[in-house]
């Protein structure tokens, strides 16, 4: 057994003042508490916070030091894509994944990019592992685009659309031929194993067994995602909604229930269709009851500043216990890895960052990071 003490620890539910966090061998928390346990005392530091998960990004695929043309973001094979999947292009080697574990970033869903109305299969995968065989965690869901990205692809390979209505039809017809072979299944008239690969994706997504991660930005885009949520019992999550500058919008992802996965809030808004985008946004996402995590949507946003990020929470009200909540136990609710990390508490797994002074402090960083009761930096 081992313990680290902090000033402050945040566990992601709150903050307790003069806190022990520990682990055991297995790497796994046995207590958070004020009570100093009778274990080793690694050492005591000013403050203490769970490992930071980016919920979106592209690390691994667009890689640092690397031409943009050889990144393994987007194929142009095809519009729809849905048997790709991201492990097989994601190489642990690039050098952003330690500089994000030194800032306390963990873990990443690693997604495809946007430029195909469904790109492929996303991936939840440990930021400290050397090997992706042994940083995968789990699927991290269906990638899809809606809006500007994927109409403005005409040029590559196959079946392509130059309308947002364009881009909708081939998706709804996917969905709709999935819906079909899956009736066919069902009354015996054809056997799973007669299923392209492609059809048998869209079922497990027909049958909430994989979530639909849609990148989008305007709010009349929502209106369609929603209809296609409603039409096809989809089980969704919006990604991005930079555009979204009034309150009833965050309030419509609340009403129907489906989270969102904001950011990146430093980027250039380089598109029409970014137009509003704005870090004042945040005023109107923040209290209109949407569950929401952030991302650095990497390489747009360097990955290792995801935290730099809840800078405009606070300047909008939130308190810091609950910025760090929106990197920590809401983005693992939101990729469902929240029984494993997320929250500093019994019978997670012991992936923290010690820092040497208040994290929301410039001159402040961690000088120790554990990822699964295992030391990954030490400054």
């Amino acid at each position: 057994m081992k313990a680290v003490r902090g000033k402050a620890v945040y566990t992601g539910n709150g903050v307790i003042s003069g806190a022990y966090v520990v682990f055991d061998d297995g790497g796994k928390i046995t207590d958070v508490s004020t009570a100093r346990p009778g274990c080793e005392i690694i050492g005591e530091y000013e403050s203490v916070t769970p490992a930071f998960i980016d919920a979106h990004s592209h690390i691994g695929l667009d890689r640092a030091g690397e031409p943009f043309d050889e990144a393994d973001t987007n194929d142009k094979m095809n519009s729809l894509l849905f048997t790709l999947d991201v492990y097989d292009g994601i190489i642990m080697e690039d050098r952003s994944f330690k500089e994000s574990v030194e800032f306390g970033v963990l873990y990443s869903c690693v997604l495809p990019g946007s430029g195909n109305i469904v790109g492929g299969k996303g991936a939840v995968i440990r930021n400290f592992a050397s090997a992706k065989d042994e940083a995968y965690i789990k699927s991290g869901g269906i990638k899809a685009a809606l809006g500007w990205n994927p109409k403005s692809t005409s040029e590559w390979k196959g079946e392509r659309p130059t309308t947002r209505l364009g881009a909708v039809a081939l998706l709804r017809s996917a969905l709709e031929s999935g819906r079909r072979m899956k009736e066919l299944v069902a009354k015996g008239k054809k056997e799973k194993e007669e299923l392209d690969p492609a059809d048998d994706v869209v079922i497990r997504l027909l049958n909430r067994e994989e979530k639909l991660r849609v990148h989008l930005h305007k709010e009349d885009d929502l209106n369609t995602l929603i209809r296609l949520k409603n039409e096809f019992g989809l089980n969704v999550v919006v990604e991005h909604a930079c555009d979204f500058h009034r309150k009833e919008s965050f309030e419509r992802l609340s009403k129907e229930n489906i989270p969102l996965v904001f950011g990146p809030i430093d980027s250039f808004p380089y598109k029409v269709e970014l137009m509003h985008d704005s870090w004042r946004n945040v005023k109107f996402l923040i209290g209109s009851g949407v569950r929401y995590a952030v991302m650095t949507d990497h390489s747009v946003i360097l990955q290792r500043n995801l935290f730099l990020q809840m800078r405009f929470f606070r300047r909008f009200g939130l308190s810091k216990e609950e910025c760090i909540s929106k990197i920590t136990k809401n983005a693992a609710q939101i990729l469902n890895i929240d029984d494993m990390v997320g929250t500093l508490e019994k019978g997670k797994m012991a992936s923290f960052s010690c820092w040497n002074g208040d994290p929301f402090s410039l001159e402040a960083y961690p000088v120790l990071v554990y990822g699964e009761g295992k030391e990954v930096y030490r400054d």
